[in-house]
């Protein structure tokens, strides 16, 4: 039987949605809340992903240890993250624990958030920052942002800060989560083996009561800078560089050519960039990627490799974006429309995966849009529509960052 959607808002705003698929072996289930780095004021960054934290502490009907065995219990394979702008819980289950699962993520999402939780808790958030700071990658990328996006809040960080964390208190995590977490701000997300009806009547149970805010988001974009910046830090023996400059929004359609030019340029292996900088040994890794959001995109650039090499690794990807136009073949395309129709095809071969993609979509978009519909915008996308993305987002203005090693001496 083919896959069928679905779709009910419940009288407080909760919009809950479906793929339903009578033939599937497992279903799944995830609140999308959208809401993250972006949403937050300066003085609470990092509120979110605390928050993400909080909500397998405990509940007014459950600890934490009893959150996490009665998932356990009916073989849950279950999760949660936060990103710039959207905070997700998610379940797959075979089908007749689908809702149990359902229970206990309508339960997590209205914590206690028993302030004895948010201070031990907060510990655990800071040791999670200074793990980060291990990693040169997350370093050069989180400078990069606030580089690029300046004083916007796209370029929060989605962990905060050392500073922001210390001195948030739990009633602004309360007066954050009372605003942001609305039945209006949310999608319910199910897919695979499900019987819809039921479960709308479990959620108008469930969740009915949640209240209505009217939480909204400014999506308009931002302003991007060119900025030139460079880290020493004494911990790297590599040099590390991240270019980034901005593309299509979420809601463009042109979003598919500029994934296609990010895959053209810089996937991980039979790219431009593979093959001018990482065969020929100029560079250990090179790629490059575009990423959606609400009012703008951005296309990445990261390379790494001998420190010395830094300068001239950043020469070669700006040749091979200066010759990217010009050189682009219908071979060229029609690699990418397999490539790109094969990853989005096996993303949405499991209930768990279709569930993703509908959640994540439809904060964005407000409106269903099918596999096949996506399969069909890709290969739509002609070489004159790479042209013409490349031309009215030229990769420019663009920060560009490095990390290299701290001199001797």
């Amino acid at each position: 039987m083919p896959v069928t959607f679905e779709h009910a808002t419940l009288p407080n705003g909760l919009t809950i949605i479906s793929e339903t698929d009578p033939s599937a072996h497992t279903a799944a289930c995830g609140f999308f809340v959208k809401t993250g780095a972006r949403d937050e004021e300066r003085s609470v960054m990092g509120v979110s992903h605390f928050l993400e934290h909080m909500m397998f502490k405990g509940t007014e009907k459950r600890s934490a240890d009893d959150v996490n065995r009665e998932f356990d219990e009916i073989g849950a394979s279950y999760n949660a993250f936060t990103s710039t702008e959207l905070t997700a819980f998610h379940a797959a289950t075979l089908p007749e624990h689908l809702p149990k699962a359902f229970d206990l993520l309508a339960d997590i999402l209205r914590p206690a958030l028993r302030p004895a939780d948010f201070d031990t808790e907060k510990g655990v958030i800071l040791e999670e920052i200074a793990m980060y700071k291990d990693q040169p990658f997350w370093v050069l990328y989180e400078r990069a942002m606030e580089e690029f996006y300046g004083s916007h809040a796209l370029g929060f960080r989605v962990l905060g800060t050392d500073d922001t964390i210390k001195a948030l208190q739990r009633d602004q995590m309360k007066s954050y989560f009372d605003f942001r977490y609305s039945a209006d701000n949310t999608v319910l997300a199910l897919a695979g083996r499900i019987d819809f009806r039921a479960m709308v009547d479990r959620a108008s149970r469930l969740c009915g009561h949640w209240t209505r805010t009217g939480a909204a988001r400014d999506s308009s974009p931002p302003a991007c800078r060119d900025s030139d910046f460079t880290i020493h830090d004494e911990k790297v023996t590599r040099g590390y560089l991240l270019v980034v400059s901005p593309g299509p929004a979420m809601r463009d359609e042109r979003r598919y050519a500029a994934m296609m030019l990010a895959q053209v340029l810089g996937a991980p292996d039979n790219s431009r960039l593979h093959w001018a900088l990482v065969e020929p040994g100029i560079a250990e890794d090179a790629q490059a990627s575009y990423d959606a959001h609400d009012g703008i995109g951005s296309t990445f650039f990261f390379a790494s490799g001998d420190p010395e090499r830094a300068d001239e690794i950043l020469s070669v990807i700006d040749r091979e974006v200066a010759g990217l136009v010009p050189s682009l073949t219908e071979d060229d395309l029609a690699r990418l429309r397999n490539r790109l129709a094969t990853s989005v095809t096996l993303a949405g071969e499991r209930p768990s995966g279709r569930m993703h993609r509908l959640g994540k979509l439809w904060p964005y978009l407000g409106e269903y849009k099918s596999l096949e519909q996506e399969l069909d915008s890709i290969n739509r996308v002609s070489l004159d529509d790479l042209r013409a993305v490349a031309e009215a987002f030229p990769f420019r203005p663009r920060t560009v960052g490095r990390m290299l090693p701290k001199a001797k001496g």
